[in-house]
């Protein structure tokens, strides 16, 4: 299903900021560090889309250029292992975080936050929102980013991506309503078919030497893709692709309503914990010999 948003308010991608940030010589402990070589900052107004497996309105990378993004975390093990090969590589990406696992596993969801990736949202339950009656899609939305600010205990970017990458125009009209921007790929790594982290990187690879370019799509949840990023962004660094880091030029408001809910849905995680990590509650004070 396409949907043209030709007429979205132009200067959607604003303030697109050259960068030398993280560069491989202040990188600590990898000279051939990927860091980021551009960092744009995006404008929401209207929701526009990118990603041209869906949307073609917006064509912002460069040659060469490329974008990390994640979806369906976050979930302890792999998405640390996958923020451990991006903080080795000064690298920066996006997350599309499912909500239901963002109040589940919230000191990861900052660690996420804390190492200066941006993250959206990716619905409650990641459900087909194609499927969904137009009112439980609307929640799905809803209620997924009222969970990622109560998980991350912060505002976060008006950015989203539909599960199973499939709209309907009900959810694209409140995406619109609510100046959240809308993200496909360019790239699918199909990490979620393939189980070998040398066939993910080289599906990745071979679809940026066609393409050239493009926004990247991983999961987090997968131990495939956190066992081959660290190979992944060598070989990009090596073949010559330079990062770039998506922030948004707002922040999200969520809808307190949908922010009720996900408070009474969530169990045994009191409020007054909201801002304190695991290590300022429980330390170790003893290990056996």
């Amino acid at each position: 299903m396409r949907y043209s948003y030709a007429a979205a308010v132009v200067g959607i991608v604003a303030g697109l900021l050259t960068a030398s940030h993280a560069s491989a010589a202040t990188c600590a402990g990898n000279a051939k560090a990927l860091g980021v070589a551009r960092t744009v900052e995006i404008d929401t107004t209207g929701a526009p889309g990118f990603g041209f497996e869906h949307y073609k309105a917006y064509d912002f990378l460069e040659k060469g250029e490329v974008v990390l993004t994640f979806d369906d975390g976050p979930l302890p093990t792999h998405t640390r292992t996958i923020l451990k090969a991006l903080a080795d590589h000064c690298a920066k990406a996006t997350f599309f975080p499912v909500g239901k696992l963002s109040v589940g596993y919230p000191e990861v969801l900052r660690e996420v936050i804390s190492a200066g990736h941006t993250v959206g949202g990716h619905t409650y339950n990641h459900i087909d929102l194609a499927k969904a009656k137009d009112e439980q899609a609307v929640e799905e939305i809803e209620r997924g980013f009222s969970a990622v600010k109560m998980g991350s205990g912060l505002p976060t970017a008006p950015f989203f991506r539909h599960p199973f990458l499939r709209h309907s125009k009900n959810t694209l009209d409140h995406l619109a309503k609510r100046n959240i921007a809308i993200f496909s790929t360019d790239i699918d790594s199909f990490d979620f078919k393939i189980q070998s982290p040398e066939r993910i990187v080289d599906t990745v690879m071979k679809k940026l030497e066609k393409h050239g370019k493009g926004i990247i799509l991983m999961h987090d949840i997968q131990p495939s893709t956190a066992k081959a990023l660290p190979v992944l962004l060598d070989s990009l660094k090596e073949k010559g692709y330079r990062l770039v880091h998506l922030t948004a030029k707002d922040a999200l408001t969520t809808v307190a309503k949908y922010d009720e809910t996900v408070k009474g849905s969530v169990q045994g995680m009191p409020e007054q914990l909201a801002n304190r990590p695991t290590s300022s509650v429980v330390k170790t004070v003893k290990t056996a010999p």
